[in-house]
C-alpha cells in the first residue's frame, strides 16, 4: 500500500520534526511503499510497521 508523501511529512510535523519534515520533503517519492522505502523512513525515525496506524484514513491521528 504505497502512501501519499505529505501524510508522511504532516505526521513528521505534528511530531514536532521540523527539519525532518523538510528533509522528507525532498528526499521522499510522491508515493511512498512502506516496505520498499523503510531504509528511508526509518532514516526520518518513522518505523514502517507503525506507520499506518499514525496516519489519517489508516486509523491514526485525526481519527
Amino acid at each position: 500500500m504505497n502512501i501519499d508523501k505529505s501524510q508522511i511529512i504532516d505526521l513528521l510535523k505534528s511530531q514536532g520534526k521540523n527539519d525532518s519534515a523538510d528533509d522528507a520533503r525532498s528526499q521522499l517519492p510522491d508515493q511512498v511503499d512502506p516496505e520498499q522505502h523503510s531504509d528511508l523512513l526509518a532514516k526520518f525515525g518513522i518505523n514502517p510497521k507503525d506507520l499506518l496506524g499514525k496516519l489519517p484514513g489508516f486509523g491514526g491521528f485525526g481519527n
